[in-house]
């Protein structure tokens, strides 16, 4: 059904959806499995997003993990639909058990370099833009700034 839509009704679809979502989550404590991309340019920005959906501000491209899809693929599946990227060099940074909605959720953080530029879906994604990890406009989550924290953490 997605893509029959026209871009407009179908963000105000993903709008409740995130909502019911959020709430479904809240009472029912699935066991969610997410990606993360920290998507760098060559000057070693960081791509954010703004979703056309949930809290407003920027964050940080990623998504669900579908079946039983291994986290790297989701990963490249998630940045190609959302914002016509491919991922040619994905490495994973960090896994993190955290809590999401109420719901407990582990979360595979890779890091990867831009092959081009991004072009937002206009669905899900309305905006993309490649900040320096310190100089992202507003304020941002506590998840997105523990992200942005295992960039700076010695890897070995």
């Amino acid at each position: 059904m997605r893509h029959l839509l026209p871009k407009p009704i179908e963000r105000i679809a993903l709008r409740i959806a995130h909502r019911l979502r959020h709430y479904w989550r809240r009472i029912a404590k699935p066991q969610l499995h997410a990606i993360t991309v920290l998507v760098r340019d060559e000057r070693g920005r960081v791509l954010f997003i703004r979703h056309s959906y949930g809290p407003p501000g920027w964050a940080l491209p990623g998504g669900g993990i579908v079946g039983n899809e291994p986290p790297a693929e989701a990963a490249r599946r998630e940045i190609r639909e959302e914002l016509g990227l491919t991922l040619p060099d994905l490495d994973l940074l960090d896994t993190f058990t955290e809590t999401v909605s109420g719901a407990p959720q582990t979360a595979h953080v890779f890091v990867a370099r831009a092959d081009g530029d991004p072009t937002p879906d206009g669905r899900e994604v309305v905006e993309a833009r490649f900040f320096a990890p310190d100089a992202v406009p507003g304020p941002i989550s506590a998840l997105t700034r523990r992200r942005l924290d295992a960039l700076r953490k010695p890897r070995g």
